[in-house]
């Protein structure tokens, strides 16, 4: 099987995807951060470096998705950290609604994303993480990546609400919709058991 996890930034993804992986006994796949090289730059200047970011996420996420796609057919299960619909879906489309990417790139974007898209396997689960700002600034200033502290609220305001949009029509497969903003599965086994539970229900049928 394939879970794949939403979410905004600082919506505790990674921690949870680490969490589900020991759990299940399944192969994680998180999101290629630490390598990227134009992260730094996009968050300094995000005008000049948005589409350059965008193209990097989505080859990057594609190569992952085709990966993960031949793990399922040989009958492997896997949790991602973010997906390829997020990248289309939430960060260029806020770029472009926002003016930080221009028409002509965001028409480029698309169209790329579509040419893709069609080679995609949707997850047998979508696991969205919903997260008010204030979790979502407090996970952030927790973890302390320099490249984050740019971060403005209106941008991660603005995401959110492009969550939202997504998720309301969200129409590939199976979606949960976990409010975490009083959970804490890192340090409170109740609640990671309680995500699990309700996995479990979606996956196989359980409730």
């Amino acid at each position: 099987m394939h879970i794949a996890i939403v979410g905004n930034i600082g919506a505790g993804k990674t921690s949870l995807a680490h969490r589900l992986a020991q759990h299940y006994r399944w192969e994680v796949f998180l999101e290629e951060v630490a390598d990227n090289p134009y992260l730094k730059d996009f968050y300094g200047d995000m005008p000049r470096w948005s589409f350059h970011l965008q193209v990097y996420f989505l080859n990057g996420r594609f190569r992952q998705t085709q990966h993960i796609k031949t793990l399922v057919q040989a009958g492997k299960s896997v949790i991602q950290d973010r997906t390829i619909y997020e990248d289309a879906h939430i960060f260029a489309a806020n770029l472009h609604q926002s003016g930080l990417l221009a028409e002509r790139d965001y028409a480029n974007y698309c169209a790329l994303f579509e040419s893709l898209i069609n080679l995609v396997q949707p997850p047998d689960l979508l696991l969205y993480l919903r997260a008010d700002l204030p979790k979502l600034i407090g996970q952030i200033e927790k973890r302390g990546r320099e490249y984050e502290n740019s971060i403005s609220i209106d941008y991660l305001k603005n995401l959110n609400q492009q969550y939202e949009q997504w998720i309301a029509g969200y129409d590939h497969g199976k979606l949960l919709v976990v409010d975490v903003n009083e959970l804490d599965y890192v340090r409170n086994p109740e609640d990671l058991g309680a995500i699990i539970e309700r996995i479990d229900g979606k996956l196989f049928g359980l409730f």
